[in-house]
């Protein structure tokens, strides 16, 4: 599948669906399910540690379209968090992706990223590893941590451009 111009929120809920429960990666008998939060950012309180919430940022490729003069650009440094935890066999997960503004318009307006299928897979299977490790303590896979080592930039990342650097949490996973 080719790499979808734009945020699509559908796009990762189906994908989501399908590796829980295809391909059974949390099976540990918890409903989960995979929300959006535009705002969320990596800070937890104490309160919320309390009651659960971890958090993981993923550094993925994605492509941005301008919203203003319709301008494309890819990047290595696509940007989504996550919040998880799971509660009473019930796991949420709120997600949020961060956008990067068109060089052309210098605007101030994020547009936010597409991704592709596998990029998509990539993520939510990396959030997975995660979430068994921390909520279910199981060891986490090897093939789940050592994906970001293996990270090429292909370009200079415009910090200016940024959404996820003005906030300083821009993939923070490799720095």
């Amino acid at each position: 599948m080719s790499t979808p111009t734009g945020w699509t929120p559908s796009f990762w809920l189906d994908i989501f669906d399908e590796l829980l429960y295809d391909d059974n990666e949390l099976d540990y008998g918890d409903e989960w399910n995979l929300n959006f939060n535009y705002t969320q950012t990596n800070e937890i309180t104490k309160q919320e540690r309390k009651r659960g919430w971890k958090v993981y940022s993923h550094c993925a490729f994605g492509k941005f379209q301008c919203g203003a003069c319709r301008k494309t650009w890819r990047s290595a440094r696509a940007l989504v968090l996550f919040r998880y935890r799971v509660r009473n066999g019930r796991g949420t997960v709120i997600m949020r992706p961060f956008g990067q503004a068109c060089s052309r318009c210098q605007d101030g307006e994020y547009d936010l990223p597409g991704f592709n299928r596998k990029d998509v897979e990539h993520a939510l299977l990396r959030l997975f590893s995660k979430i068994r490790k921390n909520c279910y303590g199981e060891e986490e896979s090897d093939d789940a941590s050592s994906t970001s080592s293996a990270k090429v930039w292909t370009k200079p990342h415009e910090a200016a451009l940024c959404e996820a650097c003005h906030l300083g949490i821009c993939c923070l996973e490799d720095e």
